[in-house]
């Protein structure tokens, strides 16, 4: 009896696990099929109360639409040019910084690890006006050096990287520093490797939350053939009406590029985020 009720336990378990999981999954997903849907209906239908779920008839016109009111050709290169720019930086400076800070002693390192949380903790509007004074002031408005600009040194990827050097033993150091490696020698030839996983899943991070940035683009480059897909899609709404297909349909352009990436790296997406929760 005893054995029966627990089975009947673990089963209604499992049940309502898998429920809420499912009913989950679907909330996110929901989204993204309005989302296509919308993009093949016409503009009284996307408007329609109550809304209809399928098109009556499906509008393939929308996408021309979107691709002729947006330049998408210069948007994807902007957009792979800041996500590029970006996530090479983070790695480059985050990895320098992290390693400083983790291994090295110096002065004032733990008030300058400090300014780190800080920044890290703040909004990064607040970030957004003297950032944009001083793009302007060297003249680089409306530029792809203009867009990569914020993502030059990361707070989050100096934190991020500062915690995974300091989980490697620092016996490793030292043994590099008896085979003949100096301090640089022992950062890229012995400690850097260690943290591969740690480097993709900052690069994942650092790519999503590039590809996605919105209000920096749009502040900083007015012109449209500068803008990333995030920003020029803004463009497409009205300010008294919007056509809702056509906007869906751009959308759905957008986010090709970032779904063809991840079925291609799933795996290494998944491992990177993994990864991040320690060894």
């Amino acid at each position: 009896m005893k054995t029966d009720s627990l089975r009947r336990s673990y089963a209604v378990n499992k049940f309502i696990t898998y429920f809420f999981l499912i009913l989950g999954a679907l909330i996110m997903v929901f989204p993204f099929v309005w989302m296509i849907l919308t993009s093949s209906k016409t503009v009284p239908e996307s408007m329609q109360i109550p809304p209809t779920i399928l098109p009556a008839q499906i509008m393939l016109d929308n996408f021309k639409d979107a691709i002729a009111s947006l330049p998408f050709d210069r948007l994807y290169i902007n957009t792979a040019l800041m996500v590029f720019f970006r996530v090479i930086c983070a790695i480059f400076f985050s990895s320098m910084a992290g390693y400083a800070f983790a291994k090295l002693k110096f002065r004032g390192k733990n008030l300058l690890f400090m300014v780190v949380l800080i920044q890290m903790s703040l909004p990064s509007q607040i970030f957004i006006i003297p950032q944009y004074q001083m793009v302007a002031k060297m003249g680089m408005a409306n530029t792809i050096f203009a867009l990569v600009f914020p993502g030059l040194v990361s707070a989050f990827g100096v934190f991020f990287l500062r915690q995974t050097y300091l989980s490697i033993p620092d016996e490793v150091g030292e043994a590099a520093f008896l085979d003949g490696c100096n301090q640089w020698q022992t950062f890229y030839k012995v400690m850097f490797p260690l943290t591969g996983t740690s480097v993709a899943a900052l690069t994942i991070f650092t790519a999503v939350f590039a590809y996605g940035d919105l209000m920096w683009p749009l502040v900083v480059n007015s012109d449209l053939k500068m803008m990333t897909l995030s920003s020029g899609l803004s463009t497409l709404k009205g300010q008294f009406s919007t056509n809702f297909p056509v906007l869906m349909a751009g959308s759905l352009l957008a986010m090709l590029p970032m779904v063809v990436l991840y079925l291609i790296f799933q795996r290494q997406f998944v491992e990177g985020i993994a990864g991040t929760g320690g060894k």
